[in-house]
């Protein structure tokens, strides 16, 4: 895939209100995975249909969302990821009104899938922070991007809670178009449109064979214990999703400008970095599941806590909270010991509270306790995973790679939801005909979590050493693509200069292949360095431009081996060879 990207715009003064304000739209979309958790278990009731239907209401916006969030990163890293970010919200408060106003089963549904879209948020927010802040700066805002999701999950559980018991549950969806429409307005007002693109066009293909391989994989996961997971539904949907996904893989493999970079998220650091995150996703949710229903349980069962719906949130709106402050606490450790080191130390944290919490659960402050762990270490491990990737791909990929990222931490919850939902289910007690989860059940899912973190902190421990992994070290893009492209030395490089020999920063350097096709293209850096690499040798062009200059070619041949061509090009004037 050929990629390009124009000037990194400077930092604005009022660029420091660009990261609350995106850390504010992953909040909202956050809000909207945990908004029905307190109603849940009165779903069927309120739209009128059965227990098994009522659970699509929650389906739909996990499967829209799956298959959004690798869209939109793929369609801001090419159109604009500002404006996919006003899209994707917008799209959010037209679902949340659809729902706000029906109790119909087939119309809530609809909302609900609407909805869903909005997590494509949090890869383009990512992407925006990426493309506008300075490096010092880059760390946390990061951080705190990629911990908004549990943060607004956090903080929802409570406000949601108390909403449902005291007024009409619509008022849900009202609260939550509002607060969108407010992101809109914040993201309009204060963040800035990113100038980086991707070259190429929209792969419709890739996107709708990916669409269609995450429903069927997506699909049997969530409702696998309604259907029984040796049903044939269940098989023949896993069976379907296998084959898809591989018939996907291969079309992307042979596509220019594929929605996914297959041979980018091959690479050790992105393929660990996304297994990593599956198991994060999982230990994330297992304890959004358990807390609340231990807490709400009533105390005649001998282990329940009898909190109200608002007291239990209350209790596990810590985990949100500890997240956000621990943004600022992952910015001085991986600026220190790298994302990897601080990636697995949240791992461990995360061990270390699933661990204690097997033993921490006779009283409401003990969940407290529980919370704050948790949230310190899955804060510490979520804030790591964007910092990985974004080092380790180019800037025109940041969106769509961040965003198969984001998925595949909504994979590690949707498994989570499905495996905890069914040892809920399989040890529960049945009282008077209703189930009632056992002490038994919580504690095996506190188990699983651990299991998820020690296979995820195996995978961290492989990542590329830090003097080996590909590293946000560069304070501008340009500098970035020129540490990246230094590494594979197999094309041209050398410097663009003015016809006084000075420098040219900033220069447009373009690679022409034989055919006349665009082969690649570079920025100069502050120094005046360009490097180019070739995808096999032969005859090129290689042609640069710069504001206030005129532009200049030259014809060089790459003879194709592991070696860079010196190549200095002067503006204007004839080429000059090093």
């Amino acid at each position: 895939m050929t990629l390009t990207s124009t000037d990194r715009p400077a930092p604005r003064e009022g660029g420091a209100a660009v990261v609350p304000v995106l850390a504010f739209a992953g909040i909202v979309v956050a809000v909207m995975q945990t908004l029905l958790v307190p109603v849940i278990k009165d779903l069927p009731q309120l739209l009128g249909t059965s227990p098994s239907n009522a659970t699509w209401v929650l389906t739909s916006t996990l499967l829209s969302g799956a298959v959004a969030t690798p869209i939109m990163g793929r369609l801001g890293d090419l159109y604009g990821k500002r404006r996919m970010l006003i899209l994707s919200l917008a799209v959010m408060v037209a679902g949340a009104l659809v729902s706000a106003v029906t109790s119909n089963l087939l119309l809530m549904i609809g909302g609900r899938t609407l909805q869903g879209f909005a997590m494509g948020a949090i890869p383009l927010g990512i992407g925006l922070m990426r493309d506008m802040l300075p490096r010092e700066k880059l760390g946390s805002a990061m951080a705190l991007m990629s911990s908004s999701i549990g943060v607004g999950g956090g903080l929802a559980l409570p406000a949601a809670a108390l909403v449902a018991q005291h007024t009409d549950w619509h008022a849900l969806f009202y609260g939550a178009a509002g607060l969108g429409v407010l992101s809109i307005v914040l993201t309009l007002l204060v963040v800035p449109e990113s100038p980086m693109r991707a070259e190429g066009s929209f792969d419709l293909p890739g996107a709708l064979g990916l669409s269609a391989g995450l429903v069927l994989l997506l699909l049997p996961i969530t409702k696998g214990s309604d259907w029984g997971w040796s049903s044939g539904t269940t098989l023949a949907l896993f069976a379907a999703a296998v084959v898809v996904l591989l018939g996907w893989g291969v079309v992307e493999l042979r596509t220019k400008a594929p929605l996914v970079d297959l041979r980018t998220t091959a690479r050790r650091e992105v393929l660990l970095t996304n297994l990593a995150s599956i198991m994060v996703g999982v230990s994330f949710y297992v304890v959004s599941l358990v807390l609340p229903q231990l807490l709400q349980l009533p105390t005649a069962t001998g282990y329940g806590l009898g909190q109200s719906m608002v007291v239990a949130g209350l209790c596990v709106a810590p985990l949100g909270l500890t997240m956000m402050f621990t943004a600022p606490v992952y910015a001085r450790l991986s600026a220190r010991y790298g994302p990897k080191a601080t990636l697995i130390i949240g791992l461990l944290v995360i061990a270390v509270g699933y661990g204690g919490g097997l033993g921490l659960m006779d009283a409401a402050w003990q969940t407290v306790l529980t919370s704050v762990i948790l949230g310190a270490g899955i804060g510490l491990a979520y804030s790591s995973l964007p910092a990985l990737i974004v080092g380790a791909v180019p800037a025109s990929e940041t969106g769509a790679a961040n965003g198969l990222n984001t998925l595949m931490r909504s994979i590690g919850t949707s498994v989570s939801s499905a495996v905890i939902g069914m040892v809920l289910a399989n040890t529960a007690d049945h009282v008077g005909g209703v189930a009632v989860p056992t002490m038994h059940g919580f504690r095996v899912s506190f188990l699983i979590a651990t299991a998820a973190v020690a296979v995820g902190l195996l995978m961290a421990l492989f990542l590329p050493k830090p003097d080996r992994a590909p590293r946000l070290r560069a304070s501008s893009e340009e500098e970035a693509n020129l540490e990246r492209a230094e590494e594979a030395l197999r094309g041209f490089r050398g410097r663009v200069l003015d016809a006084g020999g000075a420098p040219v920063a900033r220069a447009k350097v373009t690679l022409i292949d034989r055919r006349g096709r665009r082969a690649g293209s570079a920025l100069s850096d502050e120094e005046g360095r360009y490097v180019l690499a070739v995808p096999s040798g032969g005859p090129y062009v290689v042609a640069a431009k710069a504001s206030g200059h005129g532009p200049h070619a030259s014809s060089a041949t790459h003879a194709g081996d592991e070696r860079a061509v010196e190549l200095d090009l002067s503006l204007p004037g004839d080429a000059v060879r090093a």
